[in-house]
């Protein structure tokens, strides 16, 4: 299998730092509260949220992390995945409670990460019995997957047979940009598995097939507009490889994991900060995922969203592993929020679909 790694991880002390994110954190050898920041709760207030409280709408995803394990080491993880997490992979019995959920309730899409999720030996038992469901499966394909070993090359196929949303991150239509996120050879394979993908149907007319592309900036800045990131994506992969694609997601990287490690390192946290606070817009606080989005971890846990989940930050029901799933508290219950939060607030706003508000 070809692994596809940019550097190592600063595993111990990255983790340390996301655990402790939010009580206290050491920067350059000054210690700094994150109290310094303006509190979430305080800015929510001004989107209508009078006291401070963030609550679902209606639960439309069940989100899983089906595992950590994973075929690359990209710069940016917030899950921090890679080849050496293999005991982080979700069991049959969770699989399977997963499953009676999923026909006990009307929740219409199954939203599958990791993670490499393809790299689980139940994952395309899990995607069948979703589709068998009648639910609307995403699954969300590092791409590199596909060509990286003879037995994950049929992916595609598998991927349209089940009528499976494949939703994908590629940081630049460039090779040089993205490799340097995500490592050496990783935009290659990409084009190859885009090209792939395309050729059984996938983002070509009236196929019912859908592709869509991920975007996360390279640094501690927002992203651009969507629109016409997207439009220059589909320009240059066009003209460049004949690859087609459906939309682009534009997500912002969240101050948590490895992204966190890099802004610590290059001094940038602080500023990164104030930048997704100054950015504030309460025009987004509706749209954000956590409010129609359950998201569970591969031991069975649950959360508001993948981000809280990587933080550690279960839902606020008195159940918190689904099998204790109640949709009904689930659906009445306050959201945990914190201050990586204003991620997904700032600008147009950010979530696992791409921008929030035009």
């Amino acid at each position: 299998m070809a692994i596809h790694q940019k550097g190592k991880s600063l595993a111990a002390r990255g983790n340390a730092l996301s655990d402790t994110f939010f009580q206290l954190e050491v920067l350059n050898g000054r210690e700094r509260s994150a109290a310094q920041f303006k509190p979430f709760e305080e800015s929510i207030k001004i989107a209508g949220f009078d006291q401070g409280k963030l609550l679902p709408s209606r639960i439309e995803i069940f989100q899983i992390n089906v595992g950590k394990l994973c075929n690359q080491t990209c710069a940016h993880c917030h899950v921090d995945a890679g080849p050496d997490r293999k005991a982080e992979n979700m069991s049959k019995e969770t699989f399977d409670r997963c499953l009676e959920i999923l026909s006990k309730y009307d929740i219409p899409t199954v939203d599958i990460t990791g993670g490499a999720p393809e790299m689980n030996p139940h994952f395309r038992w899990f995607v069948e019995e979703c589709h068998k469901l009648g639910k609307h499966v995403m699954n969300r394909c590092n791409l590199t997957i596909i060509v990286s070993n003879p037995k994950y090359q049929d992916l595609p196929h598998f991927f349209a047979e089940n009528k499976v949303e494949v939703v994908s991150s590629l940081p630049h239509y460039s090779a040089l940009r993205t490799d340097s996120q995500r490592g050496d050879g990783v935009f290659e394979d990409s084009i190859k598995a885009l090209q792939m993908l395309n050729a059984v149907g996938y983002a070509q007319a009236d196929s019912g097939l859908n592709l869509n592309l991920v975007y996360n900036p390279s640094g501690a800045f927002l992203p651009g507009g969507q629109a016409s990131l997207e439009n220059e994506f589909k320009r240059q992969l066009k003209r460049k490889y004949n690859v087609d694609f459906n939309n682009l997601y534009v997500i912002t990287n969240m101050p948590i994991s490895r992204f966190l490690d890099y802004l610590l390192e290059s001094d940038n946290y602080e500023k990164y900060m104030n930048t997704l606070i100054d950015a504030f817009n309460p025009a987004a606080v509706a749209g954000v995922m956590c409010r129609n989005t359950i998201s569970v971890s591969w031991d069975g846990w649950m959360y508001d969203c993948d981000f809280n989940q990587m933080l550690d930050l279960k839902v606020s029901t008195p159940g918190k592993s689904v099998h204790d799933f109640d949709l009904a508290e689930l659906e009445k219950r306050d959201i945990v929020l914190n201050q990586h939060c204003y991620g997904c607030t700032a600008g147009a706003g950010s979530s696992c679909g791409g921008q929030v508000v035009e």
